[in-house]
């Protein structure tokens, strides 16, 4: 033991005494001690330890002694010590020779080097000395693995691709596009307004990939505040700054190796802070806040935003080269009001959601009621035909939701109206087959047809107008009037509509 020279001759006298007490306390109590020197070796056993030998698989002393101490006591962590020179004061150690309670003490020289390591077994069958600890660490332990497979749980994909309801062409393009992103391990770019369903997509693709099993982990850039971004990227140090978590703390693209990374609302990212994500998607390695070390990762990333990324490149608000980086399999999501025909489907799982969520039994929707709702522009998207229907369902006292009740949500929203689209109605025709089992594709042209028809009429033929009130481009009215995609004409309408 290093001796004190602050204490007067005495004093280290019974410093050295005592050392010598302990030791001789911690030799003749113990279950068995053991020393290695600082090349790991074992040097030493006491007479204690000696009838563990056998189980460990030696007959004699000088078969142990001078071997490495990795070689003969397996899961020990005797080098570890010497590596660190901390002390491991109580742990627990299984081998071919039981479980033991033990404790490793590192052994230094007067200039503070570590030249060996002394290891006491302080306990034996543990399972009956030690039940009561026994029992609450393995009750921690369960509690442990419980929230250990909840995080897993929660960091896998909720969706897949037949979460997005539609069977419209441009629901079906969009499947299409997110089916191949899928396949590969490219970053993908999610373009849309808000509201349409890019974070369902994002995790449609994940839940298609081969990276099913591994986590999905998102973080909403517009959520976190900008001084908070490059810590929840990531990660902290340990002991980064003043007040940081000592063990340090693992960022988004830590946490999401192996797996999927979603990056919404990219557009929002801080220019500052833009360099270092393409240094991390370039490099597929990250710095940790406060450290100097790099730290790889395998993370495919996914990337969403509402907004017009060109158009902020083009202001030097957007980095041109991280732009080229994200955008290799950019997926166009399309707004509500260019797949109208999808709105009774969507209605009807949105209404039986919002029932299970409420805890109340389904709510009808009267044909009518879905009219009003195929007829609106819906800026905010499913998002917005959500709360309309979550609104009117709290506002009916019946379980059936008629036009009058959407009429009302959207009247109070000041939601601007629409004339409500004239659904058509089921009836037999020759051979008794109903006219509603037309091809959906005819079905979703008669619609669009129809609430052209009345936009036109509210506007005076002003297509302008018209367009704005439809909430689409003067440029896809004209297609729509024209034939387009569609393939239909208003055929002996009024000269103002030509």
């Amino acid at each position: 033991m290093k001796s004190d020279a602050s204490l007067p001759l005495d004093g280290q006298r019974i410093l050295e005494l005592a050392a010598r007490s302990m030791f001789d306390l911690f030799a003749n109590a113990s279950e068995g001690m053991l020393l290695v020197d600082k090349h790991a070796r074992v040097v030493w056993v006491n007479e204690q330890y000696k009838r563990f030998l056998p189980a460990l698989g030696f007959q004699r002393v000088e078969d142990f002694v001078g071997h490495p101490v990795s070689e003969v006591v397996h899961n020990t962590q005797m080098h570890r010590v010497l590596e660190t020179g901390k002390p491991i004061l109580i742990d627990l150690l299984s081998n071919r020779a039981g479980t033991f309670v033990v404790s490793r003490i590192p052994l230094r020289d007067e200039a503070g080097n570590v030249i060996g390591v002394l290891g006491i077994v302080l306990f034996d069958h543990p399972e009956t000395t030690l039940q009561p600890l026994i029992h609450k660490f393995a009750a921690l332990q369960r509690d442990l693995d419980d929230a250990r497979r909840e995080l897993a749980t929660q960091r896998r994909s909720k969706y897949t691709l037949a979460s997005f309801i539609g069977s419209s062409p441009a629901a079906v393009e969009v499947k299409r596009q997110a089916r191949r992103a899928s396949q590969s391990c490219s970053p993908v770019l999610l373009l849309g307004e808000t509201g349409t369903g890019k974070e369902l997509l994002a995790h449609a693709i994940h839940a298609a990939s081969a990276r099913s099993r591994a986590p999905f982990v998102s973080v909403n850039i517009a959520a976190v505040p900008d001084t908070l971004l490059e810590a929840e990227f990531f990660g902290v140090a340990p002991g980064a700054y003043t007040g940081a978590d000592r063990k340090g703390r693992e960022g988004k693209f830590k946490l999401a190796d192996g797996g999927t990374l979603f990056l919404d609302e990219i557009g929002d990212m801080p220019l500052a802070l833009q360099p270092k994500l393409l240094r991390a998607l370039q490099e597929g390695e990250i710095e940790p806040l406060g450290s100097n070390k790099v730290v790889p990762f395998d993370a495919r990333v996914i990337a969403a935003t509402s907004r017009d990324l060109a158009a902020l490149v083009r202001e030097g608000r957007f980095r041109e080269d991280l732009y080229y980086r994200l955008n290799v399999l950019p997926v166009k999501v399309p707004p509500l009001r260019e797949r109208r025909g999808d709105i009774p489907a969507l209605a009807e799982v949105l209404v039986e959601d919002i029932a299970l969520r409420n805890g109340s039994a389904p709510f009808e929707l009267e044909a009518e009621a879905v009219a009003v709702l195929a007829s609106q522009a819906w800026r905010g998207n499913i998002r917005e035909l959500r709360n309309v229907l979550e609104q009117a369902a709290m506002r009916s006292d019946s379980p059936r939701i008629a036009a009058a009740h959407i009429e009302q949500v959207l009247r109070d929203a000041g939601i601007e109206r629409l004339p409500p689209v004239v659904m058509p109605r089921i009836r037999t025709v020759e051979g008794g087959a109903s006219e509603a089992l037309r091809p959906l594709a005819e079905q979703v042209a008669e619609v669009e047809r129809r609430a052209i028809e009345a936009a036109l009429q509210a506007t005076g033929g002003n297509k302008v107008a018209a367009a704005k009130m439809l909430g689409i481009s003067r440029a896809k009215l004209y297609e729509r009037l024209e034939g387009g995609t569609l393939g239909f004409a208003l055929r002996g309408a009024p000269p103002a509509y030509a």
